[in-house]
């Protein structure tokens, strides 16, 4: 059993690394199932089922430390990538999609909850799985932290979130095919979405990691000492939503321009991500089953919306696809149904879900608080 809080450190730091290399150099096919994140929790939360962490008074204090002191930095580099600019020039069309894809399943979240009576650990949990819906991994950790999402409820969100959205980016890359079906019965001009260049979501300059770093740090720290006199809900989510907003202040400067903030803040994601793991004790999936399936429900209710929306604002499957793939599946599914309809399209499906960065948090945490409203 492993006491020590550096060797628990070490363990979490090479889980992380070890596979995050092992997606990124080589071409095992597991990974375009079940992504590097869910791989890194999974395994933690293994090692923390078979009892190899002895969580004493050290190890709990170090697992609090990163965990609160991470969160905030990671936002604020996360949140540096977003160019509103471009994304404004992706047109009627576009931006219709994204707006229905946003609504479309925040209904869902809300029609599923009361249909499944959710209770308020299941309420608090498709909360965090909203943030991702709508933007990514990252913005799940910080609604589930701000939600307090028990550990055994975020790991049911976390499989919901890895199964349903493997499945769908399955079913949306099936249907590509047959967009010219579907167009035909929306009566949309397909061309209509890929007028104007869009231009490339990616940053300039050398990496400066180091720089980045002590932005991040300095923001977490800025954070969490306002949250300390000012309190929106509880602490944990003040922090959120000043490091949030000072992501957004940061996009508006020079310091987009600083390339590497997408490494940093994947890093840091990774090893919070090792770090939940290692705290998720599960007796029994007793319960997963509920959650998948409401997941489906959820998935199956956007659908509709989103169909119902094309059919109403005559828009083509591309745009109604990717907007949906951006919110549910982020930047390692977008970009890739972009290309899968035309190659020069990938920085269009890049820019729809770095913009999910910005939604997720906040759109996680009001869809939270409503389905936790909800409960009886």
């Amino acid at each position: 059993m492993i006491s020590s809080p550096l060797i628990y450190l070490l363990i979490l730091a090479f889980i992380a690394t070890g596979f995050s290399i092992l997606e990124k150099k080589t071409s095992f096919k597991v990974f375009k199932f079940i992504p590097a994140v869910v791989m890194i929790y999974a395994f933690s939360m293994f090692l923390a089922s078979m009892g190899v962490f002895e969580y004493n008074e050290e190890i709990n204090n170090i697992y609090s430390l990163i965990k609160t002191n991470l969160l905030p930095a990671m936002l604020f580099l996360m949140l540096l990538q977003i160019d509103f600019s471009h994304f404004f020039k992706l047109g009627k069309s576009l931006l219709i999609s994204y707006v229905l894809a946003l609504f479309s399943l925040t209904i869902a979240f809300i029609i599923v909850s009361i249909g499944f009576d959710f209770n308020h650990e299941m309420a608090s949990a498709f909360g965090a799985l909203a943030g991702s819906w709508m933007g990514g991994t990252a913005n799940m950790i910080a609604v589930g932290s701000a939600l307090e999402v028990s550990q055994e409820a975020f790991g049911y969100a976390l499989i919901v979130d890895s199964v349903n959205y493997t499945l769908w980016v399955m079913l949306l890359l099936f249907l590509v095919p047959f967009a010219h079906v579907f167009n035909h019965f929306t009566g949309s001009d397909a061309n209509v979405a890929y007028l104007g260049e869009v231009g490339c979501a990616c940053t300039m300059g050398d990496k400066r990691y180091w720089l980045l770093i002590f932005l991040g740090v300095l923001v977490s720290f800025i954070s969490q000492f306002i949250a300390e006199y000012f309190v929106i809900l509880n602490k944990t989510t003040t922090i959120v939503l000043l490091a949030s907003l000072f992501g957004i202040l940061g996009s508006l400067s020079k310091l987009k321009e600083v390339n590497g903030s997408s490494e940093v803040s994947t890093t840091m994601l990774y090893i919070i991500i090792a770090l939940i793991g290692s705290k998720a004790v599960f007796d029994s999936f007793s319960d997963v089953g509920i959650y998948v399936l409401a997941g489906f429900v959820v998935l199956l209710i956007h659908a509709l919306i989103m169909i119902l929306g094309a059919k109403i604002f005559r828009l083509d499957l591309f745009s109604v696809a990717v907007a949906s793939l951006s919110n549910i599946g982020g930047v390692a599914s977008a970009p890739i149904l972009a290309a899968a309809y035309n190659k020069s399209l990938v920085s269009v499906g890049v820019l729809m879900a770095i913009m999910g960065y910005l939604i997720g948090t906040f759109g996680g945490l009001v869809v939270g608080n409503i389905l936790r409203g909800l409960v009886r």
